[in-house]
């Protein structure tokens, strides 16, 4: 029997970081499954998922806590065993304009004012084609509530956007789409 395991990391980049941390879980029997990595202003973090076999959680965990000594702060949390997916609607929401703070806080409270769950969230900035001025973007993979139609979602969403002057659509998640798992390592 396994145990996911939920585990986030930050520290300073440098070569070889991930596979110190895949060579731990490995060297205790788990299972690398879905991760998130990112280098962001020279740091490198992570959130990653494991499964491990259930007596080796409080070896791995050691293990893991061990790196901090290098510099990696690292947190481990036991996950919840998988349970039935409930059929609820999969959207995709795209996002471009003007950087300005802020934009994330709004758009975020009124998906959850709307009960929508994000479910997978990415942002950067860009330079404007014409005019180099930063451009922010943003994907993200919603869950929309047992209810809520798409166009009530789109409504809302196209408000915002008059009033945050950004383009948002929402549509219907594509197979590979953001965030979309890999199981790997």
């Amino acid at each position: 029997m396994t145990t996911p395991l939920v585990m986030t990391f930050i520290g300073r980049d440098k070569p070889g970081l991930v596979n110190t941390i895949s060579r731990k879980v490995a060297e205790h029997g788990g299972d690398w499954q879905e991760s998130r990595l990112a280098h962001l202003a020279g740091q490198f973090a992570g959130i990653v998922r494991v499964d491990v076999p259930q007596e080796q959680v409080g070896d791995l965990t050691l293990a893991l806590l061990e790196l901090e000594a290098s510099g990696l702060r690292v947190t481990v949390e036991q996950g919840d065993a998988p349970t039935e997916p409930v059929a609820r609607e999969t959207l995709k929401l795209e996002l471009l304009g003007l950087d300005r703070p802020g934009i994330v806080r709004d758009v975020t409270e009124a998906l959850s004012l709307l009960g929508v769950n994000i479910e997978a969230f990415e942002s950067r900035l860009q330079s404007g084609a014409f005019t180099g001025a930063p451009m922010f973007q943003a994907s993200a993979r919603l869950t929309a509530p047992e209810g809520l139609t798409v166009d009530r979602l789109r409504a809302t969403l196209e408000r915002l956007a008059g009033e945050l002057m950004v383009d948002i659509a929402v549509g219907e998640e594509e197979k590979g789409a953001v965030g979309e798992e890999e199981k790997g390592a």
